[in-house]
């Protein structure tokens, strides 16, 4: 078990009148452990208790996991009740924090049983104390950034003329491979011209041609960590209108980064890159928040929006990635990761936002 993070995590549920909870969200089960386990259908949990002594993860027998967890582990077959197994390990007679993640078919059962005396949604517990990274995962998601850059590099140089969207998107698996990492954070986003201003396309049939923009969001997973990265370049020329849109989002995102401090509301740096666009006559064409948490899952607990008064604190890692989207024309978007620092942002990724003309 990771001891620091498992501490944080039962301050918590013991500052909101708890003494024991249950985590089932494999990324919140791997974070405290080390260990990945995808449960698919089956049951997963990791019981946590005030004594440390009680604390236990289910697993079903299937899954092979020999490492030591730092944790007892309680094994069933397929012909077990989990649940009811779950039951006899919890304080029956005290509330039960629950993860968000924790099936209703599992959950019902184990009230069925008579598990604890009340349940209450107990996520942010673990999610809130996910938000703020420590040391290793600092390292690990600065190497993962690092090899986003190096992919959108090379990406860009696949790019030519009649090449199909899905033809770029499809070879980023081979691409980030070649740099080490495991695998997608996510599916990639490539849209050419009029299809970059459909809010996540995910990339089609549609060709290249002089004049489009070409909006790239793509990130990796290495080591169990994720990146995101969005650019938007231009193929072989860009007309006046376009270059004015693409300067503003910059300029969008330079002024929200350039805010960013420990104390800083998440809902000032939405407005003030928001405000930028507003006041450029595109209010409008700004269709999502600004940004969101990302670490184990490409999108976790928290985000940058008009509606998140919380503030800022040291080592979050969260995207700014403002757009314009102008229908049936063009879209444009900038992101990048940040960390932050006691006293600004670091952006993790260094690939070049200067409007770009490739092809």
């Amino acid at each position: 078990m990771k001891t620091e993070r498992l501490d944080k995590i039962t301050k918590r549920f013991l500052e909101k009148g708890l003494e024991q909870m249950v985590v089932c969200d494999p990324c919140s089960v791997f974070y405290l452990t080390g260990k990945m386990i995808n449960p698919g259908e089956r049951m997963l949990a990791l019981y946590i208790n005030k004594e440390s002594s009680k604390n236990r993860i289910f697993i079903n027998e299937l899954f092979t996991v020999n490492e030591d967890l730092g944790v007892k582990k309680v094994w069933f077959d397929d012909n077990s009740d989990p649940a009811m197994l779950l039951s006899e390990y919890t304080d029956k007679n005290k509330l039960l924090g629950i993860d968000k993640k924790f099936e209703a078919r599992f959950l019902l059962r184990l009230m069925e049983c008579g598990g604890a005396s009340g349940y209450v949604n107990a996520s942010e517990c673990v999610d809130i104390v996910r938000q703020q990274k420590d040391t290793d995962e600092i390292k690990l998601m600065c190497e993962a950034s690092r090899i986003n850059d190096l992919a959108m590099g090379e990406i860009i140089k696949r790019i030519s003329f009649g090449v199909a969207e899905e033809e770029i998107a499809s070879q980023m698996i081979e691409i980030y491979k070649s740099f080490g990492a495991e695998g997608y954070s996510f599916e990639p986003l490539v849209g050419f011209g009029e299809s970059a201003a459909i809010g996540h396309y995910e990339g089609g049939a549609r060709t290249l041609t002089e004049g489009d923009c070409v909006l790239i969001d793509v990130g990796c997973v290495k080591d169990g960590y994720c990146s995101d990265m969005t650019r938007t370049f231009f193929f072989k020329s860009v007309s006046d209108e376009h270059r004015k849109v693409y300067e503003i989002v910059k300029k969008a995102q330079q002024a929200a980064i350039d805010m960013i401090k420990p104390g800083v509301r998440f809902c000032d740096i939405d407005k003030a890159a928001r405000d930028i666009i507003s006041q450029a006559g595109y209010g409008g064409r700004f269709t999502h928040r600004l940004g969101h948490f990302i670490g184990i899952e490409c999108h976790e607990f928290g985000d940058v929006s008009a509606k998140n008064e919380s503030i800022v604190k040291p080592n979050m890692i969260f995207s700014i990635e403002p757009g314009i989207y102008l229908e049936g024309d063009v879209g444009v978007r900038i992101e990048d990761l940040v960390l932050v620092t006691e006293t600004k942002a670091e952006v993790l990724n260094n690939f070049t936002k200067e409007l770009s003309i490739i092809g």
